[in-house]
């Protein structure tokens, strides 16, 4: 039993190396492209308020099991965008340190939530406060694993922020990292989680389906959008339905 889970979480995620390895991947941070794939328009052309959540493929060995994470806001008439992200140098919590659309070590951006005009103006100031308002925002805080990491900064604003009905995808590792044990609803708010520090875990409910966290790694299943989550691949299957401030736009 314990070597069909053990199979179940590491032959994907082998399958995934091998891929990642024979891939064309920058060799450093250096090498990596940055630049907006230019899928936003200039501000100024965009007067509507807007929000967006994003996430790209990392580099290195973590670019085998893990993808980053940052918030794009621009209120109403706002001639720039804004963006935030967190890093593991310095300050941990940076905005505006890349094109809001950027590219992540070379590997274009996905969009995980976008939301505009009304709704995005109410939106905006509680993603404000919870991004002010961040635990880990201090130098020496930032933990690539299990987190404190970029992506659990973003998950800890979608949290504050139910209203995006939001979520990040399974191999945004360190979303689920929590201080502790937590036993309570899922983020969804249509089931329940029971997790220690993010870093072993089960999650139940309508908008997550079922998974299993080992080590950060998630294996599940959606079946509302039928779908399965596998460790550095994410989701293999449908697309999660828009969040349902998307859909209101």
């Amino acid at each position: 039993m314990i070597l069909a889970v053990l199979a179940v979480f590491l032959l994907p995620l082998a399958v995934r190396a091998v891929l990642h390895a024979a891939g064309e991947t920058p060799r450093s941070w250096r090498d990596a492209d940055w630049s907006s794939i230019g899928s936003l328009p200039p501000a100024a052309a965009h007067p509507d308020a807007r929000v967006l959540v994003l996430t790209g493929r990392t580099g290195g060995w973590k670019g085998v099991v893990a993808v980053h994470s940052w918030v794009v806001l621009k209120e109403k008439d706002a001639r720039s965008w804004s963006r935030w992200d967190v890093v593991g140098w310095g300050n941990p919590v940076r905005m505006n340190g890349w094109a809001p659309d950027g590219r992540w070590y070379g590997n274009p951006p996905i969009v995980v939530a976008d939301v505009s005009g009304e709704a995005a103006e109410a939106l905006i100031p509680k993603i404000r406060a919870a991004i002010r308002g961040y635990q880990w925002a201090n130098a020496g805080d930032y933990r690539v694993w299990p987190g404190p990491n970029s992506n659990t900064f973003v998950a800890s604003v979608l949290r504050a922020v139910p209203e995006l009905a939001a979520l990040l995808p399974a191999n945004a590792i360190g979303r689920d990292f929590r201080p502790g044990a937590y036993v309570g609803p899922s983020d969804s708010g249509t089931g329940v989680e029971a997790s220690a520090w993010g870093v072993v875990g089960v999650k139940a409910g309508w908008v997550e389906g079922l998974e299993l966290n080992l080590l950060g790694l998630v294996v599940g299943l959606d079946v509302r959008r039928p779908a399965l989550k596998l460790p550095g691949y994410g989701r293999i299957g449908l697309d999660p339905l828009p969040s349902a401030a998307a859909a209101g736009r």
